[in-house]
């Protein structure tokens, strides 16, 4: 005899959930409804019973399945911000990168604080926490970490026009940290030895613009992770760190603490893979280094001039970079760099202009007079336009932009001597990271003999570049802040990205 509908639907039931005794209830509870209800109310509750006892997917397999890994961030330089080339920062690339492993599409979450991050991952309302979290023993108890992938410590941070505290019995000023943040627990510790020790926990204002109100004299003091001091001193001259108020601390990814390891243990594969292949370094270096090698002092001369120069030639800049397809802000900081936007300005070497060309390349460009600063500008432009193209289009950017760069100071037969140096030291070629690492051996004998075009002074390209780019970095900062309506603008060479 022919099974009904009903009993074949246990019969499957009874097969995936292997008979639990959870399942054993349910199905004694659907078999008894026959006595009560039609078959279609019974169909029902066997669909709900299916759902229930049939085999859970792994959190790994879910993330698959959707296609999607969804990441609790917050904004700042250090972890995930919307750049002038697009979505950038150091916990973004992460992420990016192992959304790509997973071969699935990156959705960012930001919550309104920090507090947020923590009860949305501890709940389980995202895959993971990317947010530059210190892993410390409260957080322990509410989420599950990752393997370390950098080290900070935590600073007092102060303004240069007031005396700087050399300890905490000093901080006798308006102290405003980030509520809820590891800076709390830490300030907590050393109140246990220090009673008279007091602050203030906002709950409005995230770690940049606790930072903004040090550099404008509307605190006293705050509290900052090193990493994200370093970011934004380039923007803020007057800041300074008093003193460290922890050993070094690790940062690390956050996961809802479950019994289901496997999206853990990827991503515990993952990183431990970066570490071993020199990517972490190179992420961490290319994110950092350009500011620790900045010369903060620079930046009041840089500032005063974006006023007081940068007017008269900017829709020179735009113009020309309309025409050759670049970020006009991206064309200023070389500018700044070559001749601190100085139309007169000339060289030892006999350069000349806004844009520093020599008589062969101003000829070949088609510039008559290079101290005319449209002239120059327009020809500036022509030429960086000129080595972006020469550079091999499968470097991606913004990597084939700093190799462009360094060929406007250097030459762009130096920068491929530099190049296949990289590749005979088992580096990248086609990653910036590696090439600066490089560029200073043309220098040596050693080294040089073994290029086609020899010596090179190859420290200064680097320096070059690292300029331009905190530059470029100041000015777009500058721009929105005194714009607020241009933060959304892109710039002609843009990052792809798969976000969401």
């Amino acid at each position: 005899m022919s099974q009904n509908p009903l009993e074949k639907g246990v019969n499957r039931v009874q097969i995936l959930s292997g008979m639990s005794d959870k399942c054993d209830e349910l199905l004694i509870s659907v078999k008894n409804m026959r006595v009560f209800s039609g078959l279609i109310i019974v169909s029902v509750a066997l669909v709900l019973v299916l759902n229930a006892c049939a085999p859970q997917r792994t959190v790994l397999q879910q993330v698959l399945a959707m296609g999607e890994l969804k990441i609790l961030t917050r904004n700042s330089g250090t972890t995930y911000y919307e750049g002038p080339q697009g979505p950038a920062g150091l916990e973004f690339e992460l992420a990016q990168r192992f959304a790509q492993k997973l071969g699935v599409k990156l959705k960012i979450i930001i919550p309104d604080n920090l507090n947020g991050i923590l009860e949305k991952i501890s709940e389980g309302d995202a895959h993971i926490a990317a947010a530059g979290l210190t892993i410390t023993d409260d957080r322990k108890k509410q989420v599950r970490f990752g393997p370390a992938y950098q080290s900070i410590t935590q600073q007092v941070v102060y303004n240069v026009s007031r005396p700087k505290p050399k300890s905490i019995k000093q901080l006798d000023g308006a102290f405003e940290v980030l509520a809820q943040s590891s800076h709390v627990e830490q300030l907590k510790l050393l109140r246990n030895k220090h009673t008279e020790l007091s602050w203030t926990e906002n709950l409005d204002a995230d770690s940049t613009e606790l930072l903004t109100l040090v550099a404008e004299d509307l605190i006293d003091y705050t509290v900052a992770d090193s990493n994200e001091m370093a970011y934004n001193r380039r923007y803020y001259p007057k800041l300074r760190v008093a003193f460290d108020i922890t050993q070094p601390q690790e940062l690390a990814w956050a996961f809802p603490i479950t019994k289901d390891d496997s999206l853990y243990n990827e991503a515990k594969i993952f990183i431990d893979e970066l570490k071993a292949s020199g990517e972490l370094e190179r992420l961490l270096k290319n994110n950092y280094q350009h500011v620790k090698n900045y010369d903060y002092g620079g930046t009041h001369s840089f500032l005063a001039q974006i006023r007081r120069r940068l007017p008269n030639y900017q829709e020179m800049f735009r113009e020309a970079a309309d025409q050759y397809d670049l970020d006009w802000r991206l064309l200023a900081s070389v500018s700044y760099q070559e001749s601190h936007w100085r139309s007169n300005a000339v060289s030892h070497t006999g350069v000349r202009g806004m844009m520093m060309l020599t008589n062969n390349t101003a000829a070949e460009l088609g510039v008559s007079k290079r101290t005319d600063p449209y002239q120059s500008i327009m020809g500036g432009a022509k030429y960086l336009r000129k080595l972006i193209d020469k550079v091999p289009t499968h470097i991606p950017e913004p990597d084939r932009i700093w190799i462009a760069i360094a060929s406007y100071n250097v030459g762009f037969g130096h920068v491929e001597d530099a190049r296949k140096l990289a590749t005979k030291r088992g580096d990248d070629a086609n990653k910036w990271m590696d090439i600066k690492a490089t560029l200073p051996l043309l220098s040596k004998r050693k080294w040089y003999k073994q290029t086609r075009y020899g010596y090179a002074r190859g420290w200064e390209p680097v320096r070059y570049v690292e300029n331009i780019r905190s530059y470029y970095d100041i000015l777009v900062w500058h721009l929105e802040k005194e714009q607020p309506h241009l933060r959304n603008l892109r710039p002609i060479l843009a990052f792809s990205s798969n976000v969401l």
